[in-house]
């Protein structure tokens, strides 16, 4: 198969990307070889290009950031396997070529063909697994001799290993090594053809034909746990006009349960179309090697999930802190940003609440070279001054009531990461003295404690105060605050960057869509219309939190202005505030509409909602927004007061 790129999360979730020779640009833009509708990716996010070696991935300098395995890269040459994450969308790389010698799984069919075993085996009954047979065994049979060798090979080798396809790989190669099986596969998690894990290869490498397996063995070794043979197939009358064996010629084949603690986790499934056949003996040595796997396969699988579960984790949490907009003030924070996140300097963030000191922040971590290490927030304002000591710090247990154990501080947990300080400007000044230590020696001492403590950390701290009138007021240090202000940037306010609203307003719909459950919903033209005059004093947060109660409240097919809150519906637009007369005139018109449509419905509101074209619930808010109740009720006919 040519190499490839599949979407494996995100928007495009599922697409497959055939690649090819030259430039291969991923991005926002349609213009892209590779459009991704993500609001997070950049318009060119990075750039594929095909080289002697392989593909080399290298990021455009973009918004959040290109990383391979959950590690950020500017340039990096791919490998079969490798995960590429860009803004919420997750790529896996497949690079397999056929002719070629690869070390990767070969495509797996499942069948339902073979119905019938020649002999079955429980495990208990494996004759390696009781050393009190054995001694019999190896006067009887020499084979035995040589095969207890293989074993204690095996048993070596593949508790070496961590990772599981390489894993997978070396049990297969071991057991061509012993028996005469021409293809092999180890299926993990699952039953039938539903399996989380599988891996399958050829004895000759450069095969790239697909494996066939059968269902119905597969599932008959994992469902009664036993290891089954199947010998001399084709002479078989059971297997008599069953095409898939007519054109495989499969003469005889093994499954064997791969079970940890009674518990059956795979099987192990091999097949040949050779003369020789497996025999009973060699079903016996694979059912031993499927024992002594068992524990490293399991292992290697659940560390396979974890870090997977890791990568997911991070992925989501990232996705929530991602820098969202291409106007002119936002690509200057963008390249701020970048060249912030290659020093080590102390960062002062400041702004307005709700204009994004946080995910800046994440974002310096993110494109630093302590992206793997810890990000450790925390809000000086939301813990009581009495708690914030310890709570950074940590204590010593009995050093004061309460203290029954020794924890560490949030300084302690981030060493080799980053530690964000937000609302700065709330740290009491006996923890600025303390602050201050840790800034000048990068040491502190727990509280009730008297052992210094070296930390390696990066500070990032964010205040909505103006830190300078603070010092001349004398309730923050100036010390202190030369040292945090050491490069700082503005974030600018969502009023001064009105270009973004619109493809802010549309990331938080498809992000609150997943969130709420409901279905992605576009926003009506006048709906985006209030969201861009709307002058947000709470900023990103509010229109946020705006877009999340439109789309729980919308009962239509799109977000309309009445599921707007009614503060964003109360703003005039630049046309009435311009023009006194005019405002009044269209509030006047709007008012005799209104009034016009329940006298000709007779009050019937649901009718008259219909007359104007709006929703029933929309019509209340005019009504309630215009002061319009009692001049409704004095126009209506009696019947309906």
């Amino acid at each position: 198969m040519n190499p490839t790129l599949v979407v494996i999360a995100g928007p495009s979730k599922d697409v497959l990307f055939p690649l090819g020779d030259g430039e291969i640009a991923i991005g926002r833009e349609p213009a892209n070889q590779i459009a991704i509708p993500d609001p997070s990716l950049s318009r060119r996010h990075c750039l594929l290009t095909r080289s002697d070696d392989g593909y080399r991935l290298k990021d455009l300098n973009s918004r959040n950031g290109t990383y391979v395995n959950g590690k950020p890269i500017k340039e990096s040459l791919l490998q079969h396997g490798d995960k590429v994450s860009i803004g919420d969308s997750v790529f896996l790389f497949q690079d397999h070529k056929p002719g070629e010698e690869r070390s990767g799984s070969s495509e797996v069919k499942f069948e339902d063909s073979l119905t019938h075993a020649t002999a079955q085996l429980h495990p208990q009954d494996v004759m390696y697994l009781h050393p009190d047979r054995i001694a019999d065994e190896l006067v009887k049979a020499p084979r035995t001799a040589s095969n207890l060798n293989s074993l204690l090979k095996i048993s070596r080798a593949v508790h070496e290993l961590r990772e599981l396809e390489e894993l997978q790989a070396k049990v297969l190669e071991l057991i061509f090594e012993v028996a005469p099986a021409e293809r092999g596969a180890v299926l993990l998690d699952g039953h039938g053809d539903d399996f989380r894990s599988v891996y399958a290869r050829h004895r000759n490498p450069r095969n790239s034909d697909a494996i066939r397996v059968s269902r119905t063995i597969s599932r008959q070794a994992m469902e009664e746990g036993v290891a089954v043979l199947g010998s001399d197939v084709l002479s078989d009358s059971n297997f008599k006009g069953v095409d898939s064996l007519v054109l495989s010629e499969v003469r005889s084949l093994i499954c064997v349960p791969v079970a940890v603690f009674d518990k059956i986790i795979g099987c192990i499934y091999l097949d040949t179309t050779a003369a020789q056949q497996f025999d009973r003996e060699h079903l016996e040595l694979v059912a031993a090697i499927a024992n002594i796997s068992a524990t490293a396969l399991d292992a290697a699988r659940r560390v396979q999930w974890l870090e997977e579960e890791n990568l997911r984790l991070r992925r989501e949490i990232d996705s929530d802190y991602n820098l969202v907009g291409d106007s002119p003030r936002m690509k200057q924070v963008d390249d701020f940003l970048s060249r912030v996140a290659r020093s080590e300097a102390t960062v002062l963030l400041t702004g307005e609440s709700g204009t994004g000191k946080e995910v800046a922040a994440r974002v310096i971590h993110r494109r630093s070279a302590r992206a793997s290490k810890a990000f450790v927030p925390i809000n000086c304002a939301a813990i009581p001054e009495g708690l914030l000591e310890s709570e950074l710090f940590g204590h010593e247990r009995g050093s004061f009531t309460g203290a029954v154990g020794l924890k560490k501080g949030r300084f302690e947990v981030a060493n080799g990461g980053t530690v964000f300080l937000d609302e700065i400007g709330e740290l009491a000044p006996s923890l600025q003295v303390k602050l201050l230590r840790v800034l000048q020696e990068r040491e502190f001492e727990r509280v009730g404690g008297t052992r210094p403590i070296s930390v390696d950390i990066r500070l990032i701290v964010a205040s909505n105060k103006d830190l300078a009138a603070a010092v001349k007021e004398g309730t923050f240090r100036q010390d202190l605050f030369y040292r945090l202000n050491v490069v700082s940037v503005a974030m600018p306010a969502l009023r001064e960057r009105r270009d973004d609203i619109s493809m802010l307003a549309e990331y938080f719909v498809r992000k609150h869509s997943h969130e709420c459950k409901v279905r992605p919903k576009p926003i009506a033209r006048e709906a985006m219309s209030r969201l861009v005059e709307y002058d947000w004093p709470g900023n990103v947060r509010e229109l946020e939190n705006a877009i999340e109660r439109a789309l729980v409240m919308s009962v239509s097919d799109e977000i309309r202005p009445e599921d707007l809150p009614e503060t964003v519906l109360e703003k005039a637009t630049d046309a009435e505030v311009e023009d006194g007369k005019y405002h009044a005139a269209v509030k006047g018109l709007k008012k005799q509409l209104i009034l016009d449509a329940l006298q000709q419905t007779d009050g019937n509101y649901t009718e008259a909602a219909a007359v104007l074209g709006l929703h029933p619930n929309y019509l209340h808010r005019l009504i309630k927004n215009l002061d319009l109740k009692s001049s409704v009720q004095s126009s209506l006919p009696t019947r309906r007061r």
